[in-house]
C-alpha cells in the first residue's frame, strides 16, 4: 500500500509537471512578438507602470488621437506628473489637459480597480490597455473582470531587450515568464472562484510591494 501510494503521488506529480510545462509553453507562444501601431480607437487609454516604454507608447497613442484621455496607474507616490512629463518633453502639452495619475494601485488587481473607477467617472465605453507583452494576459483578465461591459483593446509593449522568439536561451527571461505564468493562472483561478479581495488588501496581506 505504501509503495502504491508513493507511485500514485509520483505519477500525479509528473502529470502536474507536464501540464504546467505544456501550459507555460502555450502561454509564452501566445505572447505578442511585435507591437502594432494601428488599431481601433477608444474613449480612454490606461498604462500600467513598470517600464518607461509603457508610458511612452501610451503617450504616443494619446498624441495620435487613439484615445481622448490617459490614466497612468500604479505611479510611485514620490513621482510627480512633471517628472513623468520629462520623459516626453515633446508631448508635455498633453500632461496639462489629458493625463491622470493613480497613486493608489499596489499591484495588477489594484490597477484594474483604479482603472474601473476612472472609466466609470468619465463614462467611457471603450479602453486601450498598455502594458508589457508578457504582462498583458493577466492585465486583460483583471481589467475585463472589473469592466465586463467595456470594450477592451490591447496594446502590448515589446521591449527591444526581450527576445521572446528565443526565450529558452535566456534564464532570467525564463524566470520572469514562469513567474508571470503562475500569477496569470492564479489570477484566472481567483476570478473563476469569485474572490472579491481587493488589490490593496492582497498587497498588505503579503506585506510586499506587488510585482507588475
Amino acid at each position: 500500500m505504501v509503495r502504491l501510494a508513493r507511485n500514485l503521488l509520483v505519477t500525479c506529480a509528473l502529470l502536474g509537471g507536464l501540464l504546467f510545462a505544456a501550459g507555460f509553453v502555450m502561454f509564452v507562444g501566445a505572447l505578442e512578438r511585435a507591437e502594432s501601431h494601428e488599431g481601433a480607437p477608444a474613449d480612454g487609454i490606461v498604462a500600467l507602470t513598470g517600464g518607461p516604454e509603457r508610458i511612452g507608447d501610451a503617450m504616443e497613442l494619446l498624441a495620435r488621437g487613439r484615445g481622448g484621455r490617459l490614466l497612468i496607474t500604479g505611479v510611485n507616490e514620490k513621482t510627480s506628473k512633471e517628472e513623468i512629463a520629462r520623459q516626453r518633453p515633446d508631448l508635455r502639452l498633453f500632461f496639462s489637459c489629458c493625463v491622470d495619475l493613480d497613486y493608489r494601485a499596489l499591484n495588477t488587481i489594484g490597477n484594474a480597480e483604479q482603472t474601473r473607477n476612472w472609466v466609470r467617472k468619465h463614462r467611457f465605453r471603450s479602453l486601450i490597455v498598455v502594458t508589457s507583452s508578457y504582462h498583458m494576459p493577466r492585465t486583460l483578465a483583471e481589467i475585463s473582470h472589473a469592466l465586463p461591459d467595456v470594450r477592451i483593446v490591447a496594446h502590448p509593449v515589446v521591449s527591444d531587450r526581450t527576445d521572446l522568439d528565443a526565450w529558452w536561451r535566456d534564464p532570467p527571461l525564463i524566470k520572469l515568464l514562469a513567474i508571470e505564468y503562475v500569477k496569470y493562472v492564479m489570477s484566472r483561478a481567483r476570478i473563476a472562484l469569485g474572490d472579491r479581495q481587493t488589490g490593496t488588501e492582497m498587497a498588505r496581506a503579503a506585506m510586499l510591494p506587488a510585482a507588475r
